[in-house]
């Protein structure tokens, strides 16, 4: 399948991103601002009840940053690093959400001096040392969910608990003098299909309706991300999306007033903004009589495309080089580790006549690849980044 870069970018976004790629010698990233500015505008109208939380692990660079600030987002920090780059950039505290269940009693510390007070939790000794570090801060606890099966990157195992370990911790909370205000999920990274919203949303009424009997309201619902970006698997629109998320909310939720509702949509704001340029270093054959041909790329696992591990995300490629495409080609990254291969079982087709040193163009690479990057692996540097608009 020929892959049409019209068909993920509005056509001034794609001419200003080709114009930048021009300029530069491979590897690096094209970030399209008004791909952003669109996005977050798009999801307020989709969400109008909803306060967006960007979470900022998913693209941390300070031109995104500073846009999404003046949009007037809040942020979801997974660090206090990312904490002081918001800082940096005059975003005040409280539009900030210390997101990550792990976190040394240091460091909530220094969040809760530097004026931080909503935190997540999801287990007896995290909360005890919020407890400790960051008296009367609201905390709220994330449930694990399903969906593991349908997102293409899954979250359930590493993060969450049980709804019924989350009321005990939600009462703990209370005895412990912090502000247990509601319950989290994340349905899992690109997630397809939309009743995994449903199930999650129905284990929060459950613990709501719980805690309601024990005399602590609740009043927040943090749905996280999993809003998905367009790669070559096809998905439903964000309308869609907001449809359906919305009557299970309405379902569930109908009499509670006022309720608090998060979303940290992170892939779904960034990642069409991207475009990641990379080059043919070599193409070879491991026997005479061999099929298949690797083709290796200037970058590769380590230096942006982490996830295509497990062939998890199917990014779509487009190539200048003219003639039939082929799938006989394996990809993989330049460095001298036998996990960079992104793409062997899957077979991403390329034009049957590429050759060293074209260019292949990775789309809609706008989230989590600069953020993925390693420092210095086989001493490939960390993407470059540039940034445009329209105007």
């Amino acid at each position: 399948m020929k892959c049409n870069p019209f068909e993920y970018y509005e056509a001034t976004d794609w001419q200003a991103m080709y114009i930048e790629a021009e300029k530069h010698e491979t590897p690096f990233l094209v970030i399209n601002l008004d791909t952003i500015r669109r996005n977050y505008i798009k999801m307020k109208e989709c969400f109008p009840y909803a306060s967006v939380y960007y979470p900022v692990k998913a693209n941390p660079a300070l031109p995104v940053l500073e846009l999404l600030r003046d949009l007037g987002s809040c942020f979801d920090i997974a660090s206090i690093y990312e904490m002081d780059a918001l800082l940096g950039i005059g975003v005040s505290p409280d539009r900030m959400s210390y997101g990550n269940i792990i976190k040394k009693i240091s460091h909530i510390e220094y969040a809760y001096e530097k004026g931080v007070r909503l935190f997540v939790s999801d287990s007896e000794a995290d909360l005890r040392n919020l407890a400790l570090a960051a008296p009367e801060s609201r905390v709220f606890i994330r449930i694990s969910s399903e969906g593991a099966d349908t997102a293409d990157w899954p979250l359930s195992r590493k993060f969450g608990c049980h709804p019924d370990m989350a009321i005990d911790l939600l009462l703990l909370a209370q005895k412990l003098h912090l502000k247990p205000c509601g319950v989290s999920f994340h349905v899992g990274s690109q997630q397809r299909d939309i009743g995994a919203w449903d199930s999650s949303i129905a284990k929060a009424r459950y613990i709501f309706n719980y805690l309601k009997d024990a005399s602590i309201p609740l009043t927040l619902i943090n749905m996280g991300g999993g809003l998905p970006a367009r790669y070559i698997n096809k998905t439903c629109d964000i309308d869609v999306y907001a449809q359906e998320i919305t009557r299970y909310l309405r379902e569930d939720f109908s009499e509670e007033s006022p309720l608090e509702i998060i979303m940290e949509p992170g892939r779904s704001l960034v990642a069409g903004s991207g475009l990641l340029v990379t080059e043919v270093v070599l193409i070879s054959q491991k026997s005479r009589v061999g099929v298949d041909r690797w083709v290796y790329l200037d970058t590769g696992t380590f230096n942006g495309l982490i996830e295509t591990i497990g062939e998890s995300l199917k990014y779509p490629l487009y190539c200048e080089t003219k003639g039939p495409l082929s799938d006989s080609f394996i990809i993989a990254g330049p460095t001298c580790d036998s996990q960079d291969i992104l793409y062997e079982n899957f077979r991403n087709p390329l034009p049957q006549n590429i050759s060293i040193g074209s260019r292949v163009y990775w789309l809609t690479t706008g989230a989590y690849t600069a953020s993925y990057c390693s420092v210095g692996f086989n001493g490939f540097p960390p993407l470059q980044t540039y940034f445009v608009t329209n105007s």
